[in-house]
């Protein structure tokens, strides 16, 4: 019978939080605040961002950063609403592929989002958010900042 490995105290393992990753620079430095405010959450004192594709940085690139922080175990997670095909195979491969050059260095890779209790919570707060905006209430939008996007709108975009 195969021998699990140990899993090493916090402070020795590394995060990834990897999202799809853009084109837009906007939606990529997102994935910074994310990080931040997971790693403030969370007490890892590991935790690097990637993006999966489309910019930097890569699954490899993370993945050598963590190391080169004292990650004995690296745990990517797919910072997705749904498992797919990227969960289940494309990042998975990646994650494989950036291991090869750090032997000894196991990873796990994590669920996505998915159907958490705290989703529906979640989508409650930023729906009530944007209601909010839209009435014209001053609510600060992580996500929106300075864009004008939660007004109302009707079938001619206006």
């Amino acid at each position: 019978m195969a021998t699990l490995p140990d899993i090493p105290p916090r402070d020795e393992i590394g995060v990834i939080v990897v999202d799809h990753g853009s084109r837009r620079q906007p939606s990529n430095d997102l994935l910074l605040d994310v990080v931040t405010a997971f790693q403030q959450h969370s007490g890892y004192a590991i935790v690097e961002p990637a993006h999966m594709d489309l910019a930097e940085p890569s699954i490899a690139a993370a993945f050598a950063r963590c190391v080169r922080r004292g990650a004995k175990l690296v745990v990517i997670h797919p910072y997705f609403l749904l498992p797919g095909r990227h969960w289940e195979r494309d990042i998975p491969a990646l994650a494989a592929a950036a291991a090869r050059s750090h032997p000894g260095v196991p990873f796990l890779v994590t669920a996505p989002l998915g159907l958490h209790p705290l989703m529906a919570e979640i989508m409650s707060q930023r729906i009530e958010s944007c209601l909010s905006r839209a009435r014209g209430d001053p609510v600060p939008c992580e996500v929106c900042r300075a864009h004008d996007t939660c007004r109302l709108r009707d079938c001619r975009g206006d």
